[in-house]
């Protein structure tokens, strides 16, 4: 098999599958995350995945050009992840959520990949898989994580996504760890342990 093959390849095992330990370390470390592809209709799956981690703590920015200035869930919303680097004032974007489609991954990892300082991790939604783009990224020392949902998996790890019949693939004795604040949030800290 050619070398690009062997890279295609090593690509799609690579992102087959993800152990927990990675996603929890992702979710953990997150703080600022751009989610591009904001829907300012409470229906659509991007508000929704929008409103749930800014209710898990996270400083969430919509970016979508056709929003661009007006508030969505008490966010401004940016017309672009240059626009979202400028207002962090140095800081990186710790996560860049792709909420399009995959015809639309590329050019937006590569727009990530334009930031200075690099976003530390990209993130393409459900259904969103570009192996070319995420070659590109961990070239550049990005992690990438594509055909996942950070709420889905933030509920999975946490358990809370049980209370809605969902097979969370996680089997326990030990105790969920709640959060400090609000009803029936759990956080993805290690069961058992509490992190204060």
């Amino acid at each position: 098999m050619n070398e690009t093959g062997n890279d295609a390849a090593s690509i799609a095992d690579r992102h087959a599958r993800y152990p927990d330990a990675q996603i929890r370390a992702i979710l953990n470390s997150t703080r600022t995350i751009a989610l591009v592809g904001a829907s300012a209709n409470p229906a659509r799956p991007s508000w929704i995945v929008l409103k749930y981690l800014i209710d898990r703590g996270y400083a969430v920015i919509p970016v979508n050009p056709g929003l661009a200035g007006q508030d969505l869930l008490g966010r401004r919303v940016a017309g672009s992840l240059a626009e979202v680097q400028g207002s962090l004032g140095g800081q990186p974007i710790d996560m860049v959520e792709i909420f399009r489609n995959a015809a639309a991954a590329g050019p937006l990892v590569d727009e990530a990949l334009a930031l200075d300082p690099l976003p530390k991790v990209i993130w393409m939604q459900l259904g969103v898989r570009d192996d070319a783009a995420a070659a590109r990224a961990e070239a550049r020392g990005l992690t990438v994580i594509m055909n996942r949902c950070p709420k889905i998996e933030y509920g999975r790890l946490s358990g809370e996504i049980g209370w809605t019949g969902v097979n969370s693939r996680i089997l326990s004795a030990r105790k969920p760890v709640l959060a400090g604040r609000g009803v029936q949030k759990l956080t993805i800290a290690e069961r058992g342990r509490r992190g204060d």
